[in-house]
């Protein structure tokens, strides 16, 4: 509820396994189910998908599914990477852990496509699962990464868009690969698995850096991306261009070519059939991702400014200055994601992280200069917090915004499962802790002072929805960057492309516009 102009990519690929099978999925937003605005009843089988904060609300619906179906309920997406805590304390049938599409194929075809899971004995033979079995939570071994080829022939529905409300209006994010290619892990002492000081997954090859001799898991330690989906696999630029060709087409008018590193897109390619495990080398595939984004930007909707293009996330490291070029040349004025985390360098190293503040710096400078508007992520509350960390944080911060940061983004952690810090204590909020505060308060009132430069600027939004709180204002997203903008005067403009003009500063993430003369 708190990223209602967001529209993932998981439940469109799970709903593209069905379609296939001439299934008819229906997507429901969790708010949706629980206000008694879907019939529940005339579904067959439930699943839910969420992160690890969403298993509350997955309880919750769990429930009224029980109250009014017949069919099992099963769970999905990052909240099962910690399958006996989702079972148990949802009162789900069964988990799909990691990469679903070949998991559910197998569900399907052992019952589930009609309405009924299968028999222990079937389920005994599913790797990617857990399940109740006698009141205990059995969980099969993992299923193997998936490989690129099969990632590739996965079509993920475009017509289940239209089940979200607001999808002329929301991001709608599109997968251009899956997995993460730091294989780093976190150095920091922890009670389990703690690392050795190898340096394998620093210096050695990548066959070598896929697997740890402690068992710690790969990436940044707050995160389970490589855990959870292995090392990056890309699609085919034909791939991508039809699925977004068919999302263009049901009215979608902001598109994120989603990754946990764009930059990741066809670097893959360079090194197979090694795994692609070093975030820093080779450099990005220049050819793949001006190739792809190229054909993007020749769509009509997008070459008549009915239509954005964005892209999600990059990795400092492989900003590189032609890099940087080719994501201005085709993405100018768009935000892009750099996570800093922390202000100190040799936190950084400790937490995993694949680059030094300064090379962030650097990245935020180079792509600001390119046209983009970086978005910076720090996270409060990680292992190894300290005051010096902070001040450095806090530096980093200012250092950010004037570097070129359009926005800074704060965290509080939170340990994942299969991560290397999944045994950590849930950090405490900023207004409870003396040094998180310090942070807290840096990057709020960076934010507030950003804000209040737009003030004056002409952005050109789509109109998404009325403001709950204030019926006079209607909800703006800004096709290409740019806060929440409260609206006045758009009534019957829902789904349109309209010009405003910000005339003033709500809070550090919303603005408040006008509206100029034109639609598109």
């Amino acid at each position: 509820m708190a990223t209602r102009d967001i529209i993932g990519a998981g439940p469109r690929a799970v709903a593209g396994v069905m379609e296939r099978r001439g299934i008819k999925p229906r997507i429901a937003l969790a708010e949706s189910i629980l206000d008694g605005d879907v019939n529940i009843s005339r579904h067959d089988a439930l699943l839910a998908s969420g992160m690890s904060s969403d298993l509350g609300a997955i309880r919750r619906i769990v429930l009224r599914w029980r109250s009014r179906a017949e069919g099992p309920a099963l769970i999905g997406g990052p909240v099962a990477s910690d399958p006996e805590r989702a079972i148990l304390k949802a009162g789900a049938d069964l988990c799909v852990i990691g990469e679903g599409e070949s998991t559910l194929e197998e569900l399907l075809d052992l019952g589930l496509e009609e309405g009924r899971l299968p028999d222990t004995e079937g389920l005994l033979n599913i790797r990617g699962i857990a399940y109740l079995d006698g009141g205990v939570v059995r969980v099969n071994p993992l299923r193997p990464m998936m490989r690129r080829e099969v990632y590739d022939g996965l079509k993920p529905s475009t017509d289940a868009v239209m089940d979200y409300s607001l999808f002329r209006s929301a991001r709608v994010y599109v997968e251009v690969l899956r997995g993460c290619s730091n294989y780093r892990r976190a150095m920091i002492s922890l009670p389990s698995g703690s690392c050795a000081g190898c340096g394998r997954c620093l210096k050695g090859g990548l066959e070598e850096r896929y697997d740890c001799p402690r068992g710690v898991p790969p990436g940044c330690g707050y995160c389970s991306v490589p855990s959870l989906f292995g090392p990056p696999k890309s699609r085919s630029m034909d791939g991508i261009v039809e699925e977004i060709g068919g999302l263009l087409s049901k009215g979608v008018r902001r598109i994120v070519l989603s990754a946990p590193d764009f930059l990741d897109y066809g670097r893959d390619l360079l090194v197979e059939p090694e795994p692609l495990t070093d975030p820093e080398r080779p450099e990005p595939n220049y050819s793949a991702l001006e190739g792809l984004l190229s054909r993007l930007a020749g769509l009509d909707s997008v070459l008549e400014g009915r239509a954005s293009m964005m892209v999600e996330n990059v990795k400092p490291c492989l900003v590189t200055p032609q890099a940087a070029d080719i994501l201005g040349h085709y993405l100018a004025g768009t935000p892009v994601n750099i996570g800093l985390e922390t202000g100190s360098a040799e936190h950084a190293l400790q937490l995993g992280r694949t680059s030094s503040p300064e090379v962030s710096i650097q990245a935020v400078e180079r792509l600001g200069r390119a046209g983009l508007k970086p978005y910076v992520y720090f996270i409060h509350g990680l292992p190894g917090q300290t005051s010096e960390t902070v001040e450095e944080t806090v530096d980093c911060i200012r250092r950010s915004v004037e570097a070129g940061a359009s926005r800074i983004i704060l965290y509080r952690f939170r340990p994942l499962p299969m991560s290397a810090f999944r045994d950590q204590p849930i950090a405490p909020p900023a207004a409870k802790d003396r040094l998180s505060k310090r942070i807290y308060d840096a990057a709020r009132e960076a934010n507030m002072r950003l804000k209040e430069d737009l003030r004056g600027e002409k952005l050109r939004v789509v109109i998404a929805e009325p403001f709950e709180r204030d019926k006079r204002y209607h909800v703006a997203y800004p096709m290409l960057h740019g806060p929440v903008v409260l609206v006045d005067s758009a009534a019957g403009l829902d789904g349109e492309v309209v010009d405003v003009e910000v005339v003033g500063v709500v809070s550090d993430r919303i603005v408040r516009g006008r509206l100029r003369d034109g639609t598109f």
